[in-house]
């Protein structure tokens, strides 16, 4: 019989970590097992006050799925369960796990997946004034890509983006607003933001405001982060977005999020994958799904004081796919 147990835990973050909603120096996140005789499948998730979750209240829809889970309830079933969102996103990735653990297959095969190879992933920098991001910014300058947090007002988010350039001016740049835009400031702003080479900007206006991006001609690619949650999701997006950022946390689990970049590919959308600040049990899963992503955002573990061990190895700017005694 299949036993549950969840627990939260608190890793601290290097410094801070400020976006256009607030700042955080640690990151609270919940961890899953599930054990099934001698083997032990392990999901992390990071409940967000954005989508209305507490880490009281996914503890609690977590622990409502010990029944359904030793009477046999899979990766299948979950979703009647448990609506898209980190408590299914965390029991999803362990039942993932539990799999391999018990048939010696790593995950990726059992999706149907090719062997996963290293990615490329951007290095955040975090919201602040234009002077202390280019310092944060030339700190990291061997880094192939970074990604600047804006937050608005959007004309001081280009002094911002000016002043890392200044710095880093061979680094590949991606932005992301976190809804702290206007479409005024998409028609006035991105063609400053084409100009300094960034390549992307990351949901500039708030969500359920998509539609007003339809008249918008953007010279840069346009991402929906927090518009795009799992399939259901991406009509609204098309002819307004260019890419999604699929985050497991959104979707409710691996099994989404694969089924959710292969609806948006379909639909011509490109494929962003990115993270909550997690350890790198949060990471493991969404490498699988960052295969051949035009953007991926794996850097979690990178801004914690320290990483859980074993955890996934950073090379350089590479992300390594994970070992099994991590996940999968």
């Amino acid at each position: 019989m299949r036993r549950l147990s969840v627990r939260t835990e608190s890793w601290p973050i290097r410094g801070s970590f400020t976006i256009s909603r607030g700042s955080r120096v640690a990151a609270e996140v919940v961890v899953v097992e599930i054990t099934d005789g001698d083997a032990v499948g392990r999901g992390e998730c990071v409940p967000y006050a954005r989508y209305g979750e507490t880490v009281a209240g996914t503890l609690a829809q977590i622990d409502a799925m010990a029944g359904p889970l030793a009477e046999g309830l899979d990766r299948t079933g979950l979703p009647e369960f448990l609506a898209a969102g980190a408590a299914r996103n965390a029991v999803d990735c362990a039942l993932w796990d539990l799999e391999a653990k018990r048939t010696g297959q790593p995950v990726w095969q059992l999706a149907g997946l090719a062997r996963p190879q290293p990615l490329t992933t951007v290095y955040t920098i975090s919201l602040d004034t234009p002077d202390a991001m280019a310092v944060a910014a030339r700190a990291v300058d061997h880094r192939p890509i970074l990604k600047l947090k804006l937050g608005g007002p959007a004309a001081e988010d280009v002094e911002r983006v000016r002043a890392v350039r200044a710095v880093v001016p061979d680094c590949r740049l991606v932005a992301d607003a976190n809804e702290a835009w206007t479409v005024d400031d998409v028609d006035t702003c991105a063609p400053a933001l084409a100009e300094l080479g960034v390549e992307m900007i990351e949901q500039p206006v708030p969500a359920g405001h998509d539609e007003e991006l339809a008249s918008v001609h953007c010279p840069v690619p346009l991402c929906a982060d927090e518009s795009c949650h799992d399939r259901a999701t991406v009509p609204p997006l098309i002819g307004r977005y260019q890419m999604v950022n699929i985050k497991l946390d959104k979707t409710g689990g691996l099994t989404e999020a694969l089924k959710l970049a292969a609806t948006a590919r379909k639909a011509g959308l490109q494929i962003m994958v990115g993270c909550m600040i997690s350890t790198s049990l949060a990471m493991a899963p969404a490498v699988l799904v960052a295969q051949g992503a035009v953007v991926v955002d794996l850097d979690g573990p990178l801004l914690l004081a320290r990483d859980r061990e074993p955890g996934l190895t950073y090379r350089a700017a590479e992300v390594l796919p994970a070992d099994p005694a991590l996940w999968g």
